[in-house]
């Protein structure tokens, strides 16, 4: 059975970048801009408070994982209260890749490691738009797990660690992805997947994406009728049935260009249009150059 989730993160050739524990005491609070970058962080002992891009505060307590797959504003600071003119404050170096913050003598109260990675994708916009744009997850010790075998990678320097902390992060992220499946998400794949009669659906367009989609259609395949599911589709991924397929189909598309040697009409083919002029016109439509100027920009892959 196609993985629609496993897809899009198998696509996203996650990587990781940057990575630090940090330990906290006493009152602190820092903000930075991340420009975009997808953030990510695990509690391993204590509690702090998180604010994402002006969005309400969230507290995280040890345990808990979250991931921000694209992150412009990221504000933290300790549980405990600070003044309203208390100063930024200044992460002080200890150690390789480590770092304390507030208190420098007093007893810690929070060890976390936070962290950031990168997409390789030449449609990571496109790609991240489909997740949840917050993934919140508590009470998952794998994770805790998992993010530790990131740092001691990390800081290792091992041979083969690239390829080690590739495939660690692209499970990690699948990893957070899934444990939200029964929590509450913000719109996006996971939280349409979480939905039984919705799951159906996004299946059957990753597993058939050459198919020549309708909405009747794809109601039909969900049990539902035509507005309801166009309604409840729309309302938990956060774009319309065909926008979200047309979406995935210029996904594979890039993909395709950028690591196929396949012709313009056989990539066509292979994402569901019916011609290569039929294909170029949507191609050029959604990215703005046609489909074999792009593939001439694109790096050579590495092999």
């Amino acid at each position: 059975m196609i993985d629609p989730l496993a897809e899009v993160v198998t696509l996203l050739q996650p990587n990781a970048r940057y990575s630090k524990l940090v330990t906290g005491a006493g009152p602190w609070h820092i903000r930075r801009s991340d420009a975009g970058q997808p953030f990510y962080c695990v509690v391993l002992e204590g509690a702090c408070r998180l604010v994402v891009d002006g969005r309400e505060p969230i507290e995280l307590w040890s345990g808990d994982f979250i991931l921000v797959p694209q992150a412009y504003g990221v504000a933290m600071s300790s549980i405990a209260p600070l003044p309203a003119d208390a100063p930024e404050s200044v992460p002080v170096a200890v150690a390789a890749g480590e770092f304390r913050i507030g208190d420098q003598d007093g007893p810690a109260d929070l060890r976390m490691l936070v962290g950031h990675c990168s997409f390789g994708s030449p449609d990571t916009t496109l790609l991240v738009s489909l997740l949840p744009q917050i993934v919140h997850v508590r009470g998952q010790p794998r994770l805790a797990t998992l993010v530790q075998l990131v740092r001691d990678e990390f800081r290792g320097r091992r041979p083969a660690r690239d390829v080690i902390l590739t495939h660690l992060l692209e499970v990690l992220l699948i990893e957070a992805l899934r444990s939200t499946a029964t929590t509450p998400a913000s719109p996006g794949l996971v939280r349409g997947l979480a939905d039984e009669r919705l799951a159906v659906t996004l299946r059957r367009m990753h597993e058939s994406p050459t198919e020549a989609w309708t909405v009747a259609q794809l109601a039909k395949e969900a049990a539902l009728s035509r507005s309801a599911f166009f309604e409840r589709f729309s309302r938990a991924v956060g774009v319309a049935p065909m926008a979200y397929l047309l979406n995935w189909r210029m996904a594979l598309a890039k993909n395709l260009l950028q690591r196929s040697e396949a012709g313009i009409a056989e990539i066509a083919e292979r994402v569901g249009y019916g011609s290569a002029s039929a294909f170029s016109v949507a191609f050029t439509r959604h990215v703005g150059l046609p489909p074999a100027r792009y593939a001439r920009q694109q790096p050579v892959p590495a092999s």
